[in-house]
C-alpha cells in the first residue's frame, strides 16, 4: 500500500473518531448550520439561517445581510440581522458599486473585500458613505446561482465597523457559508423572486414603522430633526449592542415607563 493511501486511511479513521479528536467549535457550527438547513423548507429559511451563522462564527462581524439578484437585474435584501444592513445594502443599490453588487453579477468575483472603505479606489461613492455611518470594513461572498428559472444570483454580505475588521480567514469561512446555503437552497421548496420580495418589503415595512415612531418620540422631545434623531438611535444601537429595530420597539412601547423612571 503507497503511502499516500495510508495516509488518507489514518485521516479517514481520525475524522470519524469523534470522541479522540473532538469538533472544534468552528466545525460544531457548522454541523449546526447544517442540520439547521436541512430543516429549512423554504428559501427564505435558508437565508434567514445563513445570516444567523455568519453573524456568530465571524468575530468581526457587526451587521450580515443577502443580497439577491433577479432575472430583471433588481437587487434587494430579503434577510439581515439588523435594519441598518438594510440601508448599506441600498448604498450599493443605489451608487450601483460595491462587493455585493459585483458578487451578485454573473459572472462577478466570489469575494469582494475592503479593509478601509473611507479609502477604497473601487467604490468611490459607496465607501464614504458606508463609513460615515460607521462601517469601515465590508466582506462580500457571492451564492451559487439557482440552475433552475428564475435563476437569481445573489450575495452574502458582512459588514464590520473595525477597520481592516474582516480578514483573508474570514473570507474562507464565508465562502463556505455561502457554498453550504446555495447547496440548501437547490434543494428547498424555493420561493420566487416575488415572493422574497414581498416578504421583505413586509418586513421592512414594520421595522421602518416602529422605528419612525421612535423617531418621533425623540423629535419631540428632543426639538431635533428627523435624521438627527435616526443618529441618536443609530448610534445607542451601536453603544448597547442592540438591534436598530429592537431598540426603537423598546422606546416606542415603554417610553411612558421610563418617563417615569
Amino acid at each position: 500500500m503507497s503511502s499516500s493511501a495510508q495516509d488518507w486511511i489514518r485521516d479517514k479513521q481520525q475524522f470519524a473518531d469523534t470522541e479522540h479528536s473532538p469538533l472544534g467549535p468552528l466545525a460544531h457550527q457548522f454541523a449546526e448550520l447544517t442540520r439547521n438547513l436541512l430543516n429549512a423548507t423554504t428559501a427564505a429559511g435558508v437565508l434567514k439561517q445563513l445570516v444567523i451563522t455568519a453573524h456568530e462564527v465571524i468575530p468581526n462581524a457587526d451587521v450580515v445581510s443577502v443580497t439577491l439578484r433577479g432575472p430583471n437585474g433588481d437587487y434587494h435584501t430579503p434577510v439581515e440581522t439588523d435594519p441598518v444592513a438594510d440601508e448599506l445594502d441600498q448604498l450599493q443599490y443605489d451608487f450601483d458599486e460595491g462587493p455585493c453588487v459585483d458578487a451578485a453579477r454573473k459572472p462577478g468575483p466570489a469575494v469582494g473585500r475592503s479593509a478601509d472603505l473611507a479609502h477604497e479606489p473601487r467604490w468611490p461613492k459607496f465607501g464614504p458613505a458606508t463609513a460615515e455611518r460607521g462601517y469601515n470594513s465590508v466582506l462580500a461572498t457571492a451564492l451559487l446561482p439557482d440552475a433552475r428559472p428564475p435563476r437569481m444570483s445573489g450575495a452574502l454580505n458582512i459588514y464590520s465597523r473595525q477597520l481592516a475588521g474582516l480578514h483573508d480567514a474570514d473570507g474562507d469561512i464565508a465562502l463556505l457559508l455561502a457554498t453550504h446555503a446555495s447547496l440548501a437552497l437547490a434543494h428547498t421548496q424555493a420561493l420566487t423572486n416575488s415572493e422574497l420580495q414581498t416578504a421583505h418589503l413586509r418586513k421592512a415595512i414594520d421595522s421602518r414603522d416602529v422605528i419612525g415612531q421612535a423617531k418621533g418620540i425623540l423629535m419631540q422631545r428632543r426639538g431635533i430633526t428627523a435624521s438627527e434623531a435616526f443618529d441618536v438611535l443609530r448610534q445607542a444601537s451601536q453603544e448597547l449592542n442592540v438591534k436598530l429595530a429592537e431598540l426603537a420597539s423598546t422606546l416606542a412601547t415603554r417610553h411612558t415607563d421610563l418617563d417615569r423612571s
